[in-house]
């Protein structure tokens, strides 16, 4: 091959030539638009991480109810382990500062929040953290198996969260009766897991589809 510098400067030309069609061709990568309506779900004490069982099972069913309108999804991020002195705080903190960074980005969605068992406690605690401004942009919210009993007391000593005063006419408790987290002298350790069976789920989504 002729290799003379001329040569060489074609062949280079030609490459950045190549180099350019190839990025000019590469998509833009866009922020995702705000969605209509968001779920924000903590799940409870050593489910992995995500939104869990139940929390998953009350986006599909409000999904179902809520038309053509999108539906976005967060997982509040924390540990949900049986440390409930530092891993309820911290759910708390994390929740409350996505739920304000969405009230202030996306301020036309109107959010869904929801917690079940410890996730519970992690919501009605956000709920008493958040400037007042804030519940303008919260619909409804749903706790599940919330600790409300003496017995749920002595797993995390200490007064137990309840729901802020701005959103407790938009909060919707579901407790399976003889659930020993949230009723009082229950004892059926297995209805703490029966929300889904029960129908409780489907009632909360009916309950916020309701309100958005």
């Amino acid at each position: 091959m002729n290799t003379t510098p001329a040569c060489l400067f074609g062949l280079v030309a030609a490459s950045i030539g190549a180099l350019q069609l190839s990025l000019v061709a590469l998509p833009v990568a866009n922020a995702a638009p705000c969605p209509d309506v968001e779920v924000v779900f903590a799940r409870g004490t050593t489910e992995p991480p995500g939104v869990g069982g139940i929390g998953q099972a009350f986006v599909d069913s409000l999904r179902a109810r809520v038309g053509p309108r999108s539906v976005g999804v967060y997982a509040v991020n924390y540990p949900a382990s049986n440390d409930f002195v530092t891993s309820t705080p911290a759910g708390a903190n994390d929740a409350s500062a996505h739920i304000q960074s969405m009230a202030g980005n996306c301020p036309g969605t109107r959010m869904v929040l929801g917690g079940y068992s410890q996730g519970a406690a992690v919501i009605d605690m956000a709920t008493n953290a958040m400037p007042a401004a804030v519940a303008n942009h919260v619909a409804a919210d749903a706790v599940f198996g919330a600790p409300r009993s003496t017995f749920a007391d002595t797993l995390a000593p200490g007064p137990s969260a309840v729901t802020g005063p701005l959103y407790v006419g938009k909060t919707l408790e579901l407790c399976v009766p003889n659930d020993p987290i949230c009723w009082e002298s229950g004892w059926d350790m297995r209805a703490h897991g029966a929300y889904v069976q029960t129908g409780m789920v489907d009632q909360a989504a009916d309950y916020a589809a309701g309100r958005l």
